[in-house]
């Protein structure tokens, strides 16, 4: 289990591998809903796997509930804006951070999918990992600072993502000539990782994905 700490004044939770380290580091970054109890836990998950995980806080200590669509989209907009700053001091806390090799990668979903592209683009990341990055397609037009290998995951009856934007996704990260893999999960929509909610989680499709994700970020961070 992690804790609520600081890390390069930006609010969060860590969660540490057992052991001394130095560890590879990763951003966990929150869906629109905030830094909430499931996004901790992935945290933790990633934790349990050997990294050292951040889950910045980026709408300090504000949350929507599921069922709160509207104040999740107000808190986006309140700080949104800001969440890319937030991340590159914690992309250059991991940099400096005593129980860190050195390698830094970052996963996100939905808001935080979009965020987890932005941080690339912004910072020399060595992996990146985006799920159902909800309007990715408005950072397409940066992607050309991207340096890092890609892993996208995606659910083929997501509503929230524009029809032919992951196509448009994957053709760009390959004339990119970025190492990259794009993964559409049938049957599965929006969130379909987010395993506190039944109406939107395929167990199925959430396997193998965090068996892509781990085989990723080995490959790339340890």
């Amino acid at each position: 289990m992690g804790e609520m700490t600081q890390l390069n004044s930006v609010p969060g939770y860590l969660a540490k591998p057992a052991g001394e380290g130095p560890f590879p580091a990763l951003l966990v970054i929150q869906e629109w809903w905030g830094l909430d109890p499931q996004t901790k836990s992935i945290a933790d998950r990633f934790a349990a796997e050997g990294y050292l995980a951040f889950s910045p806080d980026l709408y300090r200590g504000e949350l929507a509930a599921l069922s709160e669509s509207d104040k999740a989209a107000s808190l986006v907009a309140k700080y949104g804006p800001g969440a890319p700053d937030d991340l590159e001091k914690v992309f250059d806390g991991f940099k400096s951070h005593p129980q860190c090799t050195g390698k830094v990668g970052s996963v996100g979903f939905c808001f935080g999918g979009r965020m987890s592209l932005t941080l690339g683009i912004r910072r020399p990341l060595d992996a990146v990992c985006t799920f159902y990055g909800g309007g990715m397609q408005n950072i397409f037009d940066q992607m050309h600072t991207l340096r890092a290998p890609v892993l996208g995951l995606f659910g083929d009856a997501d509503q929230s993502i524009p029809v032919g934007t992951v196509e448009q996704f994957d053709k760009l990260l390959g004339e990119l000539g970025l190492e990259h893999e794009v993964i559409v999960y049938p049957n599965s929509g929006h969130a379909f990782f987010r395993d506190n909610d039944p109406t939107t989680y395929k167990p199925e499709a959430a396997r193998d994905a965090w068996e892509r994700v781990k085989k990723f970020f080995a490959k790339h961070l340890k």
